[in-house]
């Protein structure tokens, strides 16, 4: 089958979308670097105000940085679902073509628990839908995350302030588990 010119518009726009998604994590990731810097300079110079404002940003920042990272994984999801959703609709439509084609050639009684079986696989690829759409909101509550972290969180963040290649480090690796996390949330 064909790509259509719209089919094409569709797939350019989710390209974009992720490139944007990409952009704004680097932009975030070089923003984490102007707060640890700042910290550091507010602490050194014995600033609390400015120092504690510098760690605000920073976890602001962090946080901001795993929520697109959430929605960029949710996104791609969804679009491969979509991806998938498209080849098992035109599958099934090929297949109801040649059912009733078939059905046509034999008019046997078989065919009829055929044409059930395919109806029950319309019904499995709504239940998966719904499943996605909870799924997906589940995601979303995921989002609302505490801007004032936990005590372990603050720790982390306090190391970032005193070596910025553990920032990365910490960063990524706070990042990782989120990451992971979802993907066990995907996999149940």
């Amino acid at each position: 089958m064909a790509t259509s010119k719209k089919e094409i518009e569709k797939r350019m726009l989710v390209k974009k979308t992720i490139n944007a998604m990409n952009k704004q994590i680097q932009k975030l990731e070089e923003q984490k670097k102007v707060y640890i810097e700042a910290g550091r300079q507010a602490r050194a110079q014995g600033l609390t105000a400015q120092y504690n404002l510098a760690l605000a940003g920073l976890r602001m920042t962090i946080a901001q940085q795993r929520r697109v990272y959430e929605m960029k994984l949710n996104f791609e999801i969804t679009s491969q679902m979509k991806d998938m959703s498209v080849m098992t609709s035109e599958f099934l439509e090929g297949m109801s073509t040649l059912s009733k084609d078939m059905l046509k050639l034999t008019r046997e009684r078989d065919f009829l628990r055929v044409q059930k079986q395919f109806t029950d696989a319309m019904a499995g690829v709504e239940m998966q839908t719904e499943q996605m759409e909870s799924f997906m909101e589940e995601t979303e509550a995921a989002f609302s995350t505490n801007a004032f972290g936990s005590a372990t969180e603050n720790a982390e963040l306090e190391k970032l302030m005193d070596n910025e290649a553990a920032s990365d480090d910490m960063t990524e690796a706070m990042i990782d588990r989120e990451l992971e996390e979802l993907k066990k949330k995907m996999s149940i």
